[in-house]
C-alpha cells in the first residue's frame, strides 16, 4: 500500500532520474536533427564520464586517456589522407595538416601530459578537489565526441538514416567493448559532490538530488541562450532545419556536426558524474540510461526540445512508480511506452497526409 510519504521519495527519484534522460534526449535531439544520426553510443559517454571520474577517486591512471590518444591519431591519420585525396587541399598542404594538427592531437596530448605531470608535481588524482577531478574527466571524455564523429559518421555524412543507424550500432558495440577493456567487469562509484539532506515537509530532500536537477535546470538554460543568442548555435539550428539551405549559405556542415557531437559527449560525461554517487556504475550501465532517454526524445518526435524533456521527466517518473509496483517488469513498462507513442505519431502522420493530398 502507498501512502504520501513513499509516492513522495518515489516522485524525488523520478524527477531526479527523469532530469539526467532529460538531458540525455536534448543530446539525441540535437545530434539527429543536426547530422541525421540515431546517436546510440550517447549512454557510453555516460559510462566513460563516471568510471574516468572513479579512477581518478581511486588514484589510478583512467584508460580513457589511451582511447582519447588512439582516437585522435586515427582521426588525423584520416583527415591527412583526405588533404592528400583533394588537390585544392594539398596544394595548401602545409597549412591543412597543422590545422588538423591543431585540433585533433594538441588538446589529447595536452590532457595526458597533464595527467602525466599532476603525480610528478605530488599531486595525485585521488588528492584533487572534486571540481578539478570532473574538469579532468570532462577534459579527456568531451573531446571524444567530434573525434568519433571524424572517424565514424563524417565519412558516411551523405548516407541515408538507415546507414547511419547501422554504423551507430557498431559504434555502440565497439564503444561497449573498449569500455570492458578499459575499466573491466568490475563496476565503481563515485563519493557524492554534496553530503546530507534536508527535510521538506513529509519528505527528505537529498542535496545530491538537488544538485542534479539544479546542473539539469542551468544546462538546459545555457543551451537556449546558446542556440538563440550565439552564432555558432543559430548555425547549429538553421542546420538543422535545412542543410542543404544551410551548405549554400555557407554554414559548415562538417563543422555544425562535430560541434553536436562535442555537445552530446559534454552532456553524456556530466550526466555519468552526476549519477555515479546514486548507483555503480558498470561498462554497460550507460546502455539502458541511453535508451531511456531516447524514449523520451522519441516522444518529442526526435526534434521537439520541449517535448523531449517533458517525455524523460515522463519516463523517469514512470520508472520510479513502476519500481514500486512491479519492480520485475520496470524496465518492460518503460520500453512498452514508445508503441503507443510511435502509433500516434504514425496515424498523425497518414492523417497529415491525406489532408495535404485534399489539398492539392
Amino acid at each position: 500500500m502507498m501512502d504520501l510519504s513513499i509516492a513522495a521519495i518515489l516522485a524525488q527519484d523520478g524527477l531526479t532520474s527523469g532530469a539526467v534522460y532529460a538531458l540525455l534526449a536534448l543530446a539525441i535531439v540535437v545530434v539527429f536533427t543536426v547530422t541525421r544520426v540515431i546517436f546510440i553510443p550517447q549512454g557510453e559517454f555516460v559510462a566513460y564520464g563516471a568510471l574516468t571520474f572513479a579512477m581518478m577517486q581511486l588514484g589510478r591512471w583512467p584508460a580513457s586517456i589511451n582511447l582519447l590518444l588512439g582516437l585522435a591519431l586515427l582521426a588525423w591519420l584520416m583527415e591527412l589522407a583526405a588533404i592528400l585525396r583533394a588537390p585544392d587541399r594539398r596544394a595548401r598542404l602545409g597549412q591543412e595538416v597543422l590545422r588538423a594538427t591543431g585540433y585533433m592531437l594538441c588538446w589529447p596530448a595536452a590532457v595526458a601530459g597533464v595527467f602525466w605531470a599532476l603525480p610528478q608535481a605530488g599531486y595525485p588524482a585521488d588528492q584533487l578537489a572534486q571540481p578539478v577531478q570532473m574538469a579532468l574527466a570532462l577534459a579527456v571524455v568531451v573531446p571524444m565526441g567530434p573525434l568519433l564523429y571524424r572517424v565514424a559518421y563524417q565519412p558516411l555524412a551523405a548516407s541515408s538514416p538507415l546507414v547511419l543507424l547501422i554504423v551507430s550500432v557498431g559504434v555502440h558495440f565497439a564503444l561497449m567493448g573498449l569500455g570492458l577493456w578499459m575499466f573491466g567487469a568490475e563496476g565503481a562509484r563515485a563519493d557524492g559532490l554534496v553530503d546530507g539532506s534536508f527535510d521538506a515537509g513529509l519528505l527528505a530532500v537529498s542535496w545530491q538530488s538537488l544538485l542534479v536537477v539544479g546542473v539539469t535546470a542551468l544546462i538546459m538554460l545555457a543551451l537556449y541562450l546558446f542556440f538563440g543568442r550565439t552564432l555558432s548555435g543559430k548555425a547549429l539550428r538553421a542546420t538543422a532545419v535545412n542543410r542543404r539551405g544551410a551548405q549554400i549559405v555557407g554554414i559548415p556542415i562538417t563543422q555544425a556536426g562535430r560541434l553536436a557531437f562535442l555537445l552530446a559527449a559534454a552532456i553524456g560525461a556530466l550526466c555519468g558524474m552526476l549519477i555515479a554517487p546514486f548507483t555503480t556504475i558498470y561498462y554497460d550501465t550507460g546502455f539502458l540510461i541511453g535508451l531511456k532517454a531516447f524514449v523520451g526524445a522519441i516522444i518529442g518526435g526526435l526534434s521537439s526540445f520541449p517535448l523531449a524533456v517533458g517525455g524523460a521527466l515522463l519516463v523517469g517518473l514512470i520508472e520510479s512508480f513502476a519500481s514500486f509496483w512491479a519492480s520485475a517488469f520496470k524496465e518492460v513498462i518503460v520500453f512498452t511506452l514508445i508503441i503507443p507513442v510511435l502509433l500516434w505519431r504514425s496515424i498523425a502522420s497518414s492523417r497529415q497526409g491525406r489532408h495535404d493530398e485534399d489539398e492539392s
